[in-house]
């Protein structure tokens, strides 16, 4: 006999922590080998390789969630923005690796839940209390206090401009993660996913065909500029391995992240994604020999305190809400 009952929502916290957690982990090694690599090859060439085995696995995802049907959209503006915003996201974040040490330029990136609290009050016209406003703050102060403006040298190539990279690439996310909110209504994960590696693979083609013979690169000299305009240049030895580890990590990291958070509440699970903080350190200091000082520390820890406010209330909202509508249906 078939069962009539209305089926509900997938919530097995468990399993989602489980998926975010090695999200999350491919997410740090892809940033480590992006370092790893920055001083031979160019940035566009990875992502051009990470694009490709990404998209691969996503188009695998597209089958398995209705075919290509699900691909058609409505809204393909929104849709090239979104993608355009995550591409800003990326190279700005693997920039500023060429210079910025790991953990460093991790936690300035890890701003962007705090960015999606303010930019979820216009766009999306969610109301935020003083408290998670608070908690805003006090997070864009641990930004303040790692760009150190009281010191002339940083001691980075590039200077505090360089060091902005990473939150220049937090509010392009932020923005994307809005949109997300906005088109996820209407299209797949899977979609989703496709037009971003798909955007990928443009703007990485787009690079080599106007750049990528290197000659913009002998323009500058700081390693930043020189890692996103350097010549292409097939990878030798082992380096074939480690641009191979790349695809491999986007495909971990686009079927974990969305897989958890199709499983699992967002606001439950989401606070784990820090754990890429200790990570980032862990590889900093293991791979490049970079440990934080004190400052950058406590710059992080008001990042991280900050972040964590925000997903707690968010999460008291969420039960409080779900409490509201139990009571409802009685």
């Amino acid at each position: 006999m078939t069962s009539l009952a209305p089926s509900v929502p997938l919530s097995k916290p468990a399993v989602g922590i489980a998926f975010i957690l090695a999200g999350v982990t491919a997410i740090s090694v892809n940033d480590m080998l992006i370092k790893e690599l920055s001083g031979g090859y160019p940035l566009h060439q990875m992502v051009f390789v990470r694009s490709v085995i990404g998209l691969m696995f996503t188009l695998v995802f597209v089958q398995l969630e209705g075919g290509w049907a699900i691909l058609k959209t409505n809204r393909p503006g929104l849709h090239v923005l979104r993608g355009l915003l995550i591409v800003i996201a990326n190279m700005s974040f693997f920039t500023a690796l060429a210079v910025v040490p790991l953990a460093e330029a991790t936690a300035l990136f890890f701003v962007a839940p705090l960015m999606i609290t303010l930019l979820s009050i216009p766009i999306l016209g969610e109301k935020v209390g003083p408290f998670r406003l608070g908690a805003v703050g006090i997070g864009f102060l641990g930004v303040l206090l790692m760009l150190k403006p009281w010191e002339s040298d940083l001691g980075i190539e590039g200077g505090r401009v360089v060091l902005l990279l990473p939150v220049i690439g937090a509010a392009a996310y932020s923005l994307t993660q809005v949109l997300t909110r906005k088109l996820g209504s209407t299209s797949k994960a899977s979609a989703l996913a496709t037009y971003l590696q798909t955007t990928f693979l443009v703007v990485s083609v787009g690079f080599f065909l106007v750049a990528g013979d290197g000659r913009y690169a002998e323009n500058f000299d700081n390693p930043s500029m020189v890692f996103l305009l350097r010549e292409w240049i097939w990878p030798v030895g082992s380096d074939l391995f480690l641009f191979l580890g790349l695809g491999l990590c986007a495909g971990v990291v686009g079927y974990a992240m969305s897989q958890a958070y199709r499983i699992a509440d967002a606001a439950t699970i989401a606070p784990f994604e820090y754990v890429g903080l200790p990570l980032a350190v862990f590889w900093g200091w293991l791979m490049f020999g970079e440990l934080p000082g004190p400052v950058v520390w406590a710059g992080i820890g008001l990042i991280v305190g900050g972040g964590c406010v925000v997903f707690l209330r968010e999460h008291q909202k969420q039960k409080k809400l779900a409490l509201a509508a139990k009571i409802g249906r009685r």
